[in-house]
């Protein structure tokens, strides 16, 4: 399935807190019905029905089939990959709804994290050991941090399609592995004042002493 690339509209039905968690367990998860999601997120099947209507209006989900009943309807995601690039000569309502849908993002993930933090990946320790943060700050210049931003992406990529692994259920050695890239200019911070020694600024000449 290919990416959605959401339009002003698109992304500001996204951007709901409960409509993400949704999408992302379809994704993941596999179809589900109202009922099943409402379980699962702890809120009624009447919330979860709205909601499901929602995304399927603007394309993010669609009803799965061979699965549905007529007492019940399946959905699944529409795609697996939503790509929110820099909007273009979209106006401040195309920015606002952008950064919207980012902090929103950025959100979730800060919770996911802290769980994954504390579970550590279970009792298992090879997933243990994959289980880590790091970062890394550098300069570069715009061009070099797309690069930087698109080779992490396509690396994940690669991988899947070298192990050829088929859609479907998880093998019973697999779990889902979650890979944040989160690239972003640092806070711009004053250099360092290197005449300061904690106490107040002085030449390089005028070295503090001990009386």
């Amino acid at each position: 399935m290919d990416p959605v690339v959401p339009d002003i509209t698109q992304l500001k039905a996204l951007s709901h807190p409960v409509r993400m968690r949704m999408l992302g367990l379809l994704r993941t998860a596999g179809p589900a019905t109202a009922s099943g999601l409402a379980r699962r997120l702890g809120l009624n099947s009447g919330a979860t029905s709205y909601h499901l209507r929602q995304l399927a209006e603007h394309g993010f989900v669609e009803e799965a089939e061979g699965l549905g009943t007529r007492r019940e309807r399946w959905w699944q995601a529409s795609s697996q990959v939503t790509s929110v690039p820099e909007p273009e000569d979209a106006g401040d309502e195309g920015r606002d709804a952008t950064d919207a849908f980012h902090q929103l993002v950025v959100s979730q993930l800060a919770h996911r994290l802290q769980s994954a933090a504390e579970r550590r990946g279970g009792d298992l320790p090879q997933w243990r050991a994959v289980t880590s943060q790091s970062d890394a700050t550098v300069a570069v210049t715009a061009t070099q941090a797309k690069e930087i931003q698109s080779r992490f992406e396509t690396l994940v990529w690669e991988v899947m399609h070298e192990y050829g692994r088929p859609p479907g259920p998880l093998g019973p050695e697999e779990r889902r592995f979650n890979v944040v890239v989160s690239t972003f200019v640092d806070a711009d911070e004053p250099a360092w004042d290197r005449t300061d020694d904690g106490r107040g600024a002085t030449s390089a000449s005028e070295e503090p002493r001990d009386s």
